[in-house]
């Protein structure tokens, strides 16, 4: 890994989950960390109730528009961070790859985004943990 570590977030329509675990990573770590998000099968748009729930949070992602994974993408990460896209992330030797089973907030009601939204946060701070080693 370089000093930076660079983790992708991968989810089928990067519009809730990756946008989410993006944005708190973003939030968290600041620059020590590079962040991507990208789907498989991008939406068009960032699911509201996610953008929403993230707010509440004083984390604004609602500029952030959903991407295609690209293997470009795959290539320049250390981490890559699947949530629910299965086979559709090309995998790599030398990388670590987690697989993290979320449920998908897409027409969830809030309080079930709001769930997902604090077991994302729980992972990523884990995380960060795991990559950003504390300097005393």
């Amino acid at each position: 890994m370089t000093n930076t570590p660079t983790v992708l977030f991968v989810c089928v329509h990067n519009a809730g989950r990756s946008q989410m675990a993006a944005g708190y990573l973003e939030a968290l770590a600041g620059d020590r960390v590079e962040v991507l998000s990208a789907g498989s099968e991008p939406k068009d748009r960032i699911n509201p109730v996610a953008v929403e729930a993230m707010r509440e949070q004083g984390i604004d992602i609602a500029g952030n528009a959903p991407k295609l994974l690209t293997v470009d993408a795959v290539r320049e990460s250390d981490v890559v961070i699947t949530m629910g896209c299965g086979d559709a992330c090309p995998i790599f030797p030398g990388k670590r790859y987690e697989d993290w089973q979320l449920d998908d907030p897409a027409g969830q009601d809030m309080e079930t985004v709001r769930r997902i939204r604090d077991e994302i946060r729980a992972r990523v701070e884990q995380l960060i943990s795991e990559l950003t080693p504390a300097t005393s």
